[in-house]
């Protein structure tokens, strides 16, 4: 990272571009401060798994809490994403960054503090819903502050602490439960946030620019309507789908997922009839006049249920089932962190070489990784499975994984015109986040829903028989996924006129999402 005590650094040429303009110090500085936001937004997302289990036996929680913590997060932070932006755009990004991190660090405490799995629940959705509401200013101060070439090296940057933060997350948890027992543990694994967030609080304030000339008038009012519909349609899916198994599949969780599917055909029309008020809709339907956009949105959104599913499967699995500890549930994860690294940093490089065929490489390998993963658990004998027979499968699902996530969001970005781009990257960021609260439903519901335990030997042979069935679940999406990824354009920039405008913006646009 650049060295905070240098001079100003001059971005170098574009190709084809304008000259190169010199980046202020004090643009880098704020880079360290928004990345550091986003960095324990994206450690939260993985840094819990480890800690499940230990939640699960410290507050008696029942398996369905267990999925809420994950899928709480995740939902609540894909639906602030948009408006979170859009009140950027209108009154500033600096202090909806602040105010962001102030609830997260907050709501991180009050996690901590929770006396019962219901409060951590909620407390979880807060944390997930502040997480939304700052991550859109780390992109928007990168577009705003670093122009040209220097652009893509914040980029980068941030993509590297993405990386970073999830690969550190198992073993980070992994050690703090190691090191202060599991009661303490778990809840230290969300104290981490606080001297991280105060800090980032304080530097926000002190060297985020209150507002930038280049900020966009935000003239453009937020859809609440719609954004109530589509809240309340995602729920009423998930709703049934964590707690139906736990319940028994009563009656009201069919009638509920009849009602979220209501209402989210009534958020369709709505939509429609506002746009034709000439206001600006959550999520602009001409955009789906673009057969590849759909079917690239489809994309991220099965591609998302599929790989961050994996560690919720094997976490229980690892700890509940086998009787491994934190940390060494945190180690399994290692090859599969490693793997993403390594072909992140180059994924673009391959996406700008092969085009498409990076995609089709990236989830080809997370279906393969995902398939052995399946057979493993499947034929082996759940006393000697250790985690050196994990090691291959999940090395390799990192792989396509890296090399999956950073170039995606550019090429669904592409299918559109460049006047829809901004809003494009707007719906594929939110549908991503959506993907992940909708795969830990369904996991985890088959997770436990096939879950056979006749007596204290048969928990190893039972949990594992279950995540083996969660394991199968989560490669069939990433299937799915890889057949997608036919829907989109060969290259970011196709053939025609509009294509090096559609191409500049998806690269301006796009960012690495975890």
């Amino acid at each position: 990272m650049t060295d905070q005590t240098a001079t100003p650094v001059a971005a170098p040429p574009a190709h084809g571009g304008p000259p190169s303009v010199e980046v202020p110090r004090r643009a880098w500085q704020a880079l360290v401060v928004l990345l550091a936001g986003m960095f324990i937004a994206l450690l939260d997302t993985t840094i819990v798994n480890v800690a499940l289990p230990t939640i699960e036996t410290s507050l008696d929680a029942s398996e369905s809490t267990l999925s809420w913590i994950i899928s709480g997060y995740a939902l609540a932070f894909g639906l602030a994403l948009i408006p979170a932006g859009r009140v950027g755009d209108r009154i500033g990004h600096k202090w909806v960054f602040f105010t962001g991190i102030a609830l997260f660090t907050l709501a991180s405490a009050a996690c901590g503090l929770a006396q019962s799995d219901t409060q951590l629940v909620v407390f979880r959705v807060v944390q997930g819903l502040a997480g939304g509401i700052f991550v859109p200013a780390v992109t928007a101060f990168i577009q705003l502050l670093f122009p040209g070439r220097s652009r893509g090296q914040a980029f980068a940057i941030m993509g590297a602490v993405i990386g970073v933060s999830s690969a550190l997350g198992p073993i980070v948890g992994g050690l703090i439960i190691q090191a202060f027992g599991e009661t303490s543990g778990w809840r230290l694994v969300f104290g981490v946030n606080l001297p991280i967030g105060v800090a980032t609080l304080v530097a926000a304030a002190l060297l985020l620019p209150a507002k930038h000339p280049a900020d966009p008038a935000g003239k453009a009012g937020i859809d609440w309507v719609g954004l109530l519909l589509l809240t309340a349609g995602l729920v009423a899916l998930l709703v049934p789908l964590i707690e139906g198994q736990d319940k028994g599949w009563p009656t009201w969780t069919y009638v509920t997922l009849a009602g979220g599917a209501v209402l989210l055909v009534v958020f369709a029309l709505w939509e429609i009839a506002y746009t034709r008020r000439g206001a600006s809709p959550l999520v602009p339907p001409h955009l789906f006049s673009h057969a590849s956009f759909t079917g690239g949105v489809i994309l991220a959104l099965v591609y998302f249920a599929a790989f961050t599913s994996i560690f919720f499967t094997l976490s229980i699995l690892w700890q509940t089932g086998l009787g491994h500890s934190a940390l060494e549930s945190g180690v399994v994860s290692i090859p599969f962190a490693i793997g993403s690294i390594i072909a992140s940093s180059q994924s673009n490089k391959l996406a700008e070489r092969l085009g498409r065929t990076v995609l089709v490489i990236g989830a080809g390998l997370l279906s393969v990784g995902l398939i052995w993963l399946w057979l493993v658990l499947r034929s082996s004998n759940p006393a000697g499975l250790t985690h050196w027979d994990l090691l291959p499968p999940l090395l390799i699902a990192g792989l396509g994984n890296g090399a999956f996530i950073a170039p995606n969001a550019q090429f669904i970005i592409a299918t559109v015109d460049r006047a829809e781009a901004g809003a494009a990257s707007g719906v594929v960021s939110t549908v991503q986040r959506v993907g992940s609260a909708v795969g830990i439903a369904i996991i985890g519901s088959v997770l436990f829903g096939s879950l056979v335990i006749t007596g204290p030997d048969t928990v190893a042979s039972g949990f594992t028989t279950a995540a083996g069935n969660a394991m199968a679940v989560s490669a069939a999406f990433s299937v799915v996924a890889l057949l997608l990824v036919f829907a989109l354009p060969k290259r970011t920039g196709g053939h025609g006129p509009a294509a090096p405008k559609r191409a500049a913006v998806a690269q301006d646009v796009a960012q690495p999402t975890a």
